[in-house]
């Protein structure tokens, strides 16, 4: 007896063996790669198209002040109504209309998802777009399917009915602008497809500080449309706020899986002064539109193909086979950008810019005509290496 109790006793000490616990995973989340953020440490960061302007004086005055009167020792508002309201007047949200937050735009995405979560449930995007769509589908257990747009990034009207059609998704993203192609979709076609869905149509406005357009009208005409956007674009990537419009008996049954206190303390105070001071953040954004249009000026005269934005950044085709060899030369002159090429078969040769302050500008067209000189030199002499065998 003594015996079997001390070889039970070490059985139960006996550390398991991880490929057992491995197995508690599902096969889906295991067969992911975790998204993946590059170091920029030290390096002039042009790969994720933050605002590079820190925040205006006037906020930065009342900053302090506005930190030194937060309880942290208390849970925050648990529906946050001062940042609600605040951004209720900053945005111009209809009165009948309501307001969903989450930590970032990746939280709503999740909220909505999850909440929508039944077997077989199809989510559909148009391709190239935020990765993320994708990823949050799978992470919830729903099939995701992505229609290839145009060559020149327009949605291909047919295909993508005849998607609906048959997959009948429970939810549809559509970005305006979309990401990462900085352009906007015809409105006719966007109606069409809103027209066609039988679910949930979210039309993510992540970069609505730099385009001319917006999809608030069609909140009043569809209501299977919900608005996303988010603060992160105009100034405020760090506080992690991203915010969802609709009809309120939509929203209410997302709001039962939000998680209590998403938005801490500090988000929702600070959030709420910046909203205070819009004008300041618009200016800074019509600052980054001027700049833009450099930019895409000057990519175009050292012989890269920059497409048309309405973003913060600028998609840019290479000549074939250079988009890595640059992306690597401007990482060694201290330039951060987003290599796209091999992300989608849409996106070969391509590289992602985002629109920073002139001088910022400036230092990165510098470094790419410097590298595109050496890429352009080793060609050559390649070239003439073969006619001489």
């Amino acid at each position: 007896m003594a015996l079997n109790n001390l070889n039970n006793q070490n059985a139960k000490n006996t550390p398991m063996d991880i490929t057992g616990l491995m197995e508690l995973f599902r096969p889906e989340i295991r067969s992911l790669a975790a998204y993946h953020v590059q170091s920029s440490a030290g390096m002039l960061k042009l790969d994720a198209m933050e605002n590079p302007y820190p925040l205006p004086a006037p906020v930065q005055t009342a900053w302090a002040e506005t930190l030194a009167a937060i309880e942290v020792n208390r849970y925050p508002a648990p529906d946050a109504p001062a940042l609600k309201q605040a951004i209720r007047r900053a945005m111009a949200i209809p009165h009948d209309m309501e307001i969903l937050l989450g930590n970032g735009s990746d939280e709503i995405i999740q909220i909505l998802l999850m909440a929508l979560a039944k077997p077989a449930a199809c989510v559909l995007a148009v391709e190239p777009c935020f990765v993320m769509y994708k990823m949050i589908a799978r992470f919830v257990g729903m099939n995701y399917i992505g229609v290839p747009l145009t060559p020149d990034f327009q949605i291909h009207r047919d295909e993508t009915l005849a998607a609906i059609q048959t997959c009948q998704p429970a939810i549809i993203f559509l970005a305006e602008p979309n990401n990462p192609t900085g352009n906007h979709f015809d409105p006719e076609t966007v109606e069409a497809i809103i027209q066609a869905a039988p679910g949930l149509v979210v039309i993510d406005e992540a970069y609505l500080p730099f385009s001319d357009r917006q999809a608030l009208p069609l909140l009043e005409k569809y209501p299977q449309v919900v608005i996303m956007r988010t603060l992160s674009k105009q100034g405020l990537a760090g506080l992690r706020l991203g915010l969802l419009v609709g009809r309120p008996e939509l929203l209410h049954e997302c709001e039962k899986v939000r998680l209590p206190y998403n938005i801490n303390a500090l988000t929702q105070a600070v959030a709420t002064l910046c909203l205070t001071h819009q004008a300041e953040f618009d200016a800074q954004a019509k600052r980054i539109c001027a700049e833009r249009d450099r930019l895409q000026t000057e990519l175009n005269q050292v012989g890269l193909h920059p497409f048309p934005s309405s973003a913060n950044f600028i998609l840019a085709r290479t000549a074939s086979g250079q988009a890595r060899p640059l992306f690597e030369g401007l990482k060694r002159r201290g330039v951060l950008i987003k290599c796209l090429d091999g992300g989608h078969p849409l996106l070969t040769d391509c590289l992602r810019f985002t629109v920073s302050t002139p001088e910022e500008n400036s230092q990165c067209l510098t470094a790419v005509k410097e590298v595109l000189e050496e890429l352009n030199s080793q060609t050559h002499q390649s070239s003439l290496s073969e006619l001489s065998e």
